[in-house]
């Protein structure tokens, strides 16, 4: 770990501690009542000037395994926009959201900040803003071209940073596209950024070989095991599984059997 990351695990927020009562309506009871204080500890609304501003210049491309990507229309217009080669759908991104609406409500997480790191051309933005009404969409990318189409912030999940951190972040698909030191650098940023529950995915090499369909799949990618990400991810986070990673500290009670252990 960076000495960074060592000094954002020290200086983590002051979580307010409360009993864990048992039975389930206790637990559930105690949860809602400690994320709540919790909350109230931070600012409740973000103004313009206090989102995260992306340090130095940032081009819209990036040279990935001696190819040089340009996230640029003609990148959007194949991967997202021509339902012939389009990596996803509305109803897959829809269904995504949902799972993690969902998780947030199970975990009794009051989000009032969003993070969507790399966000793309914002799919997961209206069902978020729809499930969590007084939240704060916070959408982030490197590429010029989406920041002018969409209004997102233009920056790399390497080295933004926010002077208040986000209750939920979502990365998904994006740490690939990076070379190791710089998606190592991406993932203990992830642990400054996020305060509670992170939905983190990225092609691997698993995955590659077994899972994806090569035909709609951007193969110019940094390939790497599950475990490189997961070795990494769990200097800030306790893995749930799913995608799901809590913030240690994080005043949210999860059962043991609930985690991946």
């Amino acid at each position: 770990m960076t000495s960074q990351g060592q000094t954002a695990l020290r200086r983590g927020p002051p979580w307010p501690r409360a009993e864990i009562r048992s039975g389930v309506m206790g637990v559930q009871s105690t949860r809602e009542a400690r994320a709540r204080q919790w909350l109230g500890r931070w600012p409740r609304k973000c103004a313009p000037e206090c989102c995260i501003v992306p340090r130095g210049g940032h081009k819209s491309a990036c040279k990935c395994r001696g190819v040089t990507l340009v996230f640029d229309r003609a990148y959007y217009e194949k991967f997202y926009f021509d339902p012939r080669t389009a990596v996803t759908t509305q109803a897959e991104m829809r269904a995504r959201a949902q799972l993690i609406v969902a998780y947030a409500g199970h975990v009794g997480l009051p989000v009032r900040r969003i993070l969507d790191a790399g966000c793309g051309t914002g799919m997961l933005r209206k069902p978020l803003e729809k499930a969590f009404r007084k939240a704060h969409y916070v959408g982030l990318d490197v590429s010029e071209y989406l920041c002018e189409r969409f209004g997102w912030e233009h920056g790399t999940v390497d080295t933004w940073s926010s002077p208040t951190p986000f209750d939920l972040v979502i990365c998904y698909d994006v740490v690939q596209y990076l070379d190791d030191r710089r998606a190592a650098r991406a993932l203990a940023n992830l642990g400054r950024l996020c305060r509670a529950v992170l939905y983190f995915g990225a092609l691997t090499t698993t995955d590659w070989r077994r899972n994806c369909d090569r035909r709609r799949t951007d193969a110019a990618v940094h390939m790497r095991e599950g475990s490189w990400y997961r070795s990494r991810l769990r200097r800030c986070f306790h893995e749930i599984g799913a995608g799901f990673w809590l913030r240690r500290g994080a005043p949210l009670t999860v059962w043991e059997l609930e985690t991946a252990g």
